[in-house]
C-alpha cells in the first residue's frame, strides 16, 4: 500500500472508529508521519484522546485547529486534510490493523537504524553502542497486543466460559492417543514424537496425516529427510490400503480409480513440500504458507515437520558456533511460534541420543542434542520398539510430557503397526493389561506397595 495512503487511512480511522483507535493509538508516534500536516493532525487527535478518552469529531478537530498557533500555510494544509475525510468506517478493519502494525514496526525500525548510525558515529552521546541490539529488537517486537492481563475477579465470567468452551482439536483415530490428549491436538501447540532411527517417526506422522486428511481437513507435510515422492508413496499405502511393495504393480487404471474414489470421500487437501536437509527454517515455512494461500487458496489445519532436528533456525546461521542446546531450542521455539501465529497444531519428531537408543526405557533426558526441546513442546511421547514387539506387530508408546492432560493417566500403552501398509491401529485391550502404569487400573483398588512393585515391565531388546 502507498505510504501516503496508509497514513491517511490511519488518521481517518482514528477519528471514525473507536475500537481501532484504542487498539493502535498506544503504538503510533508523531514522527511516524511524513507530512507536516499529518503530524499536526495526529497531535490534535492524540491530545483530544488523552483528555477525553474517545475519538474526536471533525468539528472538535476544526475548533482545536482554530485555537492553535500554526503558520498560515501549515494551518491551511491541516484544515484541508481534515475536510478530506469522510465518516464511513473501513469494511475490513482486521486488514487495516495488520497494515497499521506493519507501518509502526517499519517506522520504528527505520528510526532505530538512523539512531544506531548516530550512536556509532558518536553523534548520539546519550546511548552506548551496546544498547543498539536492544534498540533494534524493540522495534522488531512491536505487536498490537493491548491485553494488560487477566483480572481474576472482573474476568470470572470469561474464565467460566473458557472452562465450558469446547476447544477446537484435531482428533486421532487411535483410542489411547485421544484419551491422553483429552480429544486430540489443540491449536497453537507443538507436539513431538521421540524415536530412534527406523522405529517409526515418519510412519507415525504419515499415518496421522492420512487420517486427518480423511477427516476432511487440510494437511501440510514438510519433509526434510525423504523425497516428496517417498512420503506420497507411504500415504498411498495407507490411504489406498495397499502394501508399499505392491503399489508399483497396480495397473494405472486401478490406481487412478482408487485415488478418485478416495477423493470423493474427503473435502480436505494434502500438500507435501520437500526441502533440503538443514536448509529450511520457519521463515521458509511462512513464505510457503503465504504462497499456498495466494496460489491454491490452501490453508492448513495442521502442519507436519519431518523432522525437527534437521530443520534450520532463522536466528542462527549453520556453523555459527552456537551449541546444540541453543540451536535446537531455537528451532523448537520457532516451530511453536509458527503454531501460535497460524493458530494450528504443529506435529514433528526428534531422534533419541545414543543412550536412549539402547535403553530399555526412555525419558526426556534421552532427547537428542537438546533438553530445550522438551522444555518447549506442549506434548511429547516416545515410540518404542523391540524384536518381541515387532513380531507382535505392536509398538509401545510412553508419555514424556503432556500439557493437555494428566501425564500419569495411561502413561504407557500399546498400538498396532502394519508397516507394509504404513498404518497404525488400536490393539485388543488385553495388550494393555500388562502395563500397570497405563492407568487402566484404579489406584483406589490397588494396594500402593503392590502397585509400586509392579510399576515397571522389562522389555528386552527395546529400540527407541
Amino acid at each position: 500500500m502507498n505510504k501516503n495512503k496508509i497514513e491517511k487511512a490511519i488518521l481517518k480511522n482514528l477519528i471514525v472508529d473507536n475500537d481501532y483507535l484504542k487498539q493502535v493509538i498506544p503504538f503510533l508516534k508523531e514522527e511516524y508521519f511524513s507530512d507536516s500536516s499529518e503530524k499536526e493532525l495526529f497531535k490534535l487527535v492524540s491530545s483530544f484522546v488523552t483528555k477525553y478518552n474517545k475519538p474526536p469529531t471533525i468539528e472538535s478537530l476544526e475548533v482545536s485547529l482554530q485555537d492553535s498557533s500554526l503558520p498560515e500555510q501549515l494551518f491551511e494544509e491541516t484544515y484541508k486534510l481534515i475536510k478530506q475525510f469522510d465518516l464511513s468506517k473501513i469494511s475490513n478493519k482486521e486488514w487495516l490493523i495488520e497494515e497499521t502494525e506493519k507501518f509502526c514496526r517499519d517506522k520504528a525500525l527505520y528510526n532505530s537504524i538512523v539512531k544506531s548510525i548516530g550512536i556509532i558515529d558518536g553523534k548520539d552521546k546519550d546511548m552506548h553502542k551496546d544498547g543498539i541490539p536492544t534498540l533494534l529488537q524493540n522495534a522488531l517486537n512491536i505487536c498490537f497486543d493491548n491485553s494488560v492481563g487477566h483480572d481474576y475477579i472482573e474476568n470470572a465470567e470469561d474464565r467460566f466460559d473458557f472452562y465450558n468452551h469446547k476447544e477446537n482439536k484435531i482428533p486421532f483415530d487411535l483410542e489411547y492417543f485421544n484419551k491422553i490428549t483429552d480429544g486430540g491436538l489443540p491449536n497453537k501447540s507443538l507436539n513431538i514424537a521421540l524415536a530412534g532411527t527406523g522405529v517409526g517417526k515418519s510412519l507415525f506422522m504419515c499415518h496421522m496425516a492420512s487420517n486427518i486428511l480423511s477427516q476432511g481437513k487440510n494437511v501440510l507435510y514438510i519433509t526434510l529427510e525423504m523425497a516428496e515422492e517417498r512420503i506420497a508413496e507411504r500415504l498411498d499405502a495407507n490411504l489406498l490400503n495397499v502394501e508399499m511393495s505392491q503399489i508399483k504393480d497396480l495397473p494405472k487404471t486401478m490406481f487412478n480409480n482408487r485415488i478418485k474414489k478416495y477423493s470423493e470421500k474427503t473435502n480436505g487437501k494434502l500438500i507435501i513440500k520437500e526441502y533440503p536437509t538443514s536448509t529450511a527454517h520457519c521463515g521458509h515455512f511462512k513464505a510457503l504458507l503465504s504462497e499456498l494461500s495466494l496460489k491454491k487458496d490452501f490453508h492448513p489445519d495442521i502442519i507436519f515437520v519431518d523432522y525437527l532436528n534437521i530443520c534450520a533456525s532463522s536466528r542462527y546461521k549453520p556453523g555459527a558456533g552456537v551449541n546444540s542446546y541453543t540451536y535446537i531450542k531455537a528451532i523448537a521455539e520457532e516451530l511453536r511460534g509458527l503454531a501460535v501465529e497460524f493458530n494450528l497444531p504443529v506435529m514433528s519428531a526428534t531422534q533419541t541420543n545414543r543412550s536412549g537408543y539402547n535403553s530399555t526405557d526412555v525419558d526426556l533426558t534421552d532427547t537428542s542434542e537438546s533438553f530445550g526441546l522438551p522444555a518447549t513442546a506442549d506434548f511429547m511421547f516416545a515410540l518404542i520398539s523391540s524384536d518381541e514387539l515387532q513380531q507382535l506387530d505392536q509398538m509401545l508408546v510412553k508419555q514424556l510430557k503432556n500439557r493437555y492432560n494428566d501425564p500419569n493417566l495411561h502413561r504407557r500403552f500399546m498400538i498396532g503397526v502394519d508397516r507394509a501398509k504404513m498404518r497404525l491401529y488400536d490393539v485388543e485391550n488385553t495388550a494393555q493389561t500388562d502395563l500397570i502404569d497405563s492407568g487402566n487400573q484404579d489406584m483406589d483398588q490397588i494396594d500402593k506397595s503392590t502397585f509400586s512393585n509392579l510399576f515397571d515391565k522389562d522389555f528386552t531388546g527395546i529400540k527407541v
